[in-house]
Parts: C-alpha cells; structure tokens; sequence
C-alpha cells in the first residue's frame, strides 16, 4: 500500500508539473504573439531633387531648372501593426505617372515584402519641381524617370529598416484663411473663349483678382487639417502626415527647384516639435488633399505681393502650428490595426472628333519650329497627342485604413466636392482624401462643373477623363471604405 501511495504522489506531482510546463508554455507563447503583433513604425526620406537643365512641370512654357532652392525628398511613413505593413510615400513632384509609381512599387515589394495595394505613392503637385508627367510643353527625361522610381523606393526599404515600437494617433484641425475657390462665375459676355474657339464657359479659373465682373465661386472649400502622429510609446516624434486641401502656393524664383509650402511646412513641423537631429531622423509630410478647385488667392480681396517665398513660409507656418497643435491634443493607441485594398476602374477617355483634329494640325503646323506661343496652339498640341490615347484606362483607386482611421487614394487633381462628399458618405470615419496618388489621370471635375466648363475641364492630357467619372471614382471608393470597415468590425 505505501508503493501504491508513493506513486499515486509521483503522479499527481508529474500532472501538476505538467499542467505547469503548460500554463508557462501558453503563457510564454502568448508573450510572443504579443511581442509579434508589436505596433511599429519607421519613417525615413530620399532626394529627388533634380539635375539643372531639366524641365519643370506646371508650365504652359518649357521652363528648366536653373537653380534648386530647396532639397525635393520622396518622404516615406511606414506602419506595421504585426500582421499587415502600410507604406505612405508623398513626393515633391506635380504628378507622376502610372508605369513610374509601378516600377517603385515592384521593387518595393523586392526589397520589403510589402504588397502594392498597401503602398500609396503621390505627388504634392508643386509646379517647381522636374518634369514627370508629359503635359503642355514640358516633357520628362527618361532617366529622371528611373532615378525616381528607385528614390521612392529607397525611400520605402529605409522607412521599413527603421521600424520601432510606436504608438499612432490622428486628428483634424482646421485653417480656412489659406483655401480660395478658384473658379468663378462671372458677368454675362465677360468669359474669354477657350482655346477651341468656344464661349461655352461659364466659370473662369483664376479671373483676374478683384475684378468688378466677379459674381461668385462655383464651389466650395475644405478647411480641414488631417494629422496622423507617429511616436516611440515614450514620446519622442518618429513621423507626421498631414493632410490639406491647397494647390501649390508658388511665388519662387525664375528656374527654381522647389518643394513649394509642403517642404516648407516638413521644415517648421520638426522646428516646432523640437525634433531636429534624432536618430532615426523625424519626418514630416505634408500631403495634397482634394484640391483640383481650391487655390490660395482671394479673389474679391487680392493680397499685396511678397517676396519670393514669402507666401510659402506664410502658408507654411499657419499649417504646421495647426497640425502640431492635433498632434500633441490627440490620443495615441499601439494596438491598432492597418488593412488597404485597391482596385482598377476601366474609365472612357474624352478623345477629339474629327474637326478639332483637323484644326489642332492646322495650328501645330503653322507653329513648326518654334515654341508654342498662344493657348490656341498649345491646346491643339494636346489635342494631337490625346488622339493617340486609348478608348479607355485604367485607373486605380486605393483606401486604406488606420485603426479608425480611413485614407482614401486617387489619382487625379480631385475637385474638392468630391472629397467633401467621401468625407459625408463613407462607412468608415473619420476619413481624408490623399490625391494624385498611385499615378495621374488628370482633372477630376465632378459632372456638375464639367456643365460649367472653364480651365480643368478643357480636353488635354490635363483633363481626359469621362464626364461620369468622379461619379464612378467616389462610387469605387465607398465600396473599399465599407469593405475596410467589415474587416475591421470582423477582428472585434
């Protein structure tokens, strides 16, 4: 009996034992998943500025680079909640084109393992930087082209080599001083014609400041300042992405290379924020929200003229006091999930006819050999060219999302009623619009304006998309936003 009770002992201790190992094992496994589902981020920037001699995109003229004024940087924030990695890269560029944001995607998804739909490539759309997208009389230089779909994604493998514990939080202030309607209904019979001999227009763009003809914008503006902050969970700032509904600013100098108000403000916001010289370094990133319709003149009240720069430091400024403010009144969360999808959209092109073919050769040919010196030429030159474009594109639109966070992509200069409605309508909230991104399909007027006519919807490779298209684009976009928000109610 005394054998028989030692080993019923021996074997209540070895059960003991064991569910013990278990518990330490499962708590030790459960240790490691969690060390594994870690909240990390890592941020990091290439140069992109330009060579002299190249053209400069968002001129009417072939302008060159003579001089860079500031460093251009493609600025990357890359996020992984464990799982899923998300990629952000905002550009100093005007535009840049599908096969160059899918040559960097290809080699991102090389170097880091990240899938192209959960990278979002776009451009500020500064008219002061080189020449990447074919538009007017500015043309790229292939080997540009090349460098900077290598740059984007240097910028990328960086950001991921510097992947950290993070916390991330997010936010929107407002700044309604620095956004203008820029089209403008106006005085019957005071509308100059367009550049095919119409006068069907009955809104221009940029009309001249203070005119006494001004009746009243076409459309509205959007205040918001979306804030995305990145930190170590003891606080120091890894990276900031903004997001505001502004064109360029402009006001450099003649043949200057310039990031514009979106490097300016990268500049202020690691000034204010006390994050200069850290190592990894801090990134801030500026970018371009819905404004294909917004500029930033006061048309009833023109402003004084500035020195160079001077509007873009101002612009600057305001912007990055804004977003900082978000920043630091925000919570942060490091456990939040990251999810993207993308999708093509097959859309019509709006190609010439017959007769304005006929006339666009009649022009370009009287103009053979020179520079093209009136927007009749100018525009028939698109013309010829646009000709030789498609039926049909492709044209990818992305959503991504942040814990609560929505972020959707487009490649186009988004009128901002568009993106107001996105904001309204989406499943997911809060949300803002990131245009310009994952390639450049021109103007995106809703087909309200394009009834109004004027400047972004005159047809170029500007502005080549079907009249239905922002209507399909914010369709596409809704239906991603509301696939992020099941897969993320799926993971409660």
């Amino acid at each position: 009996m005394r054998m028989r009770s030692t080993t019923l002992g021996m074997i209540r201790t070895g059960v003991v034992a064991a569910a013990a190992f278990a518990l330490v094992t499962t708590a030790g496994a459960a240790r490691s998943v969690a060390a594994a589902k870690t909240f990390r981020a890592g941020a990091a920037t290439a140069n992109i500025s330009p060579w002299i001699g190249l053209s400069i995109n968002g001129n009417m003229s072939d302008v060159k680079v003579a001089h860079v004024h500031d460093e251009l940087h493609a600025r990357a924030i890359v996020l992984d909640d464990g799982t899923t990695k998300l990629a952000f890269v905002v550009c100093d560029s005007c535009m840049i084109p599908r096969d160059v944001v899918t040559d960097a995607k290809r080699r991102i998804r090389e170097q880091t393992g990240i899938d192209p739909d959960h990278v979002l490539i776009s451009a500020t759309h500064a008219h002061s930087c080189p020449t990447a997208g074919g538009v007017f009389q500015s043309d790229p230089d292939p080997n540009y082209l090349k460098f900077l779909a290598v740059r984007i994604a240097d910028a990328v493998t960086r950001g991921v080599n510097n992947l950290a514990p993070a916390q991330v939080g997010w936010g929107f202030g407002k700044n309604a001083e620095q956004v203008f309607n820029r089209r403008w209904r106006k005085k019957p019979g005071t509308i100059p014609p367009d550049p095919f001999g119409r006068s069907n227009d009955r809104v221009q763009m940029n009309p001249p400041p203070g005119s006494p003809d001004l009746v009243e914008p076409a459309g509205p503006t959007d205040p918001d300042v979306a804030v995305v902050s990145v930190q170590t969970p003891e606080g120091r700032p890894i990276a900031l992405l903004a997001n505001y509904s502004l064109h360029y600013v402009g006001g450099v100098g003649g043949g200057h290379a310039s990031a514009d108000y979106f490097g300016a403000f990268a500049d202020r916001v690691q000034q204010l924020l006390g994050a200069d010289r850290l190592d990894p370094p801090f990134v801030a990133v500026m970018s371009n929200g819905t404004s294909g319709d917004i500029n930033n003149i006061n048309f009833r009240t023109p402003r004084p003229p500035l020195p160079p720069y001077g509007q873009i430091r101002r612009v600057a400024d305001e912007l990055a006091g804004e977003a900082v403010r978000v920043a630091k009144s925000v919570t942060y969360h490091s456990n939040v999930t990251l999810n993207a999808r993308a999708a093509d959209l097959r859309l019509g092109v709006r190609k010439p006819d017959g007769d304005d073919l006929a006339r666009a050769e009649s022009l370009t040919a009287k103009a053979k050999g020179r520079e093209l010196g009136t927007l009749e030429e100018i525009y028939a030159r698109e013309t010829r060219l646009l000709a030789d474009y498609p039926d049909k594109v492709d044209v990818t639109v992305q959503a991504l999302r942040i814990g609560e966070l929505g972020v959707v992509a487009i490649p186009c200069e988004v009128f901002v009623e568009i993106g107001l409605a996105i904001k309204a309508k989406s499943p997911l909230k809060p949300v803002f619009t990131i245009e310009l991104a994952n390639g450049y399909n021109g103007y995106l007027p809703t087909k309200e304006q394009h009834a109004l006519g004027g400047y972004e919807t005159w047809r170029a490779r500007s502005s080549y998309l079907e009249v239905d298209a922002a209507d399909k684009i914010t369709e596409k976009a809704l239906e991603l936003l509301g696939g992020l928000k099941k897969t993320a109610e799926g993971e409660q």
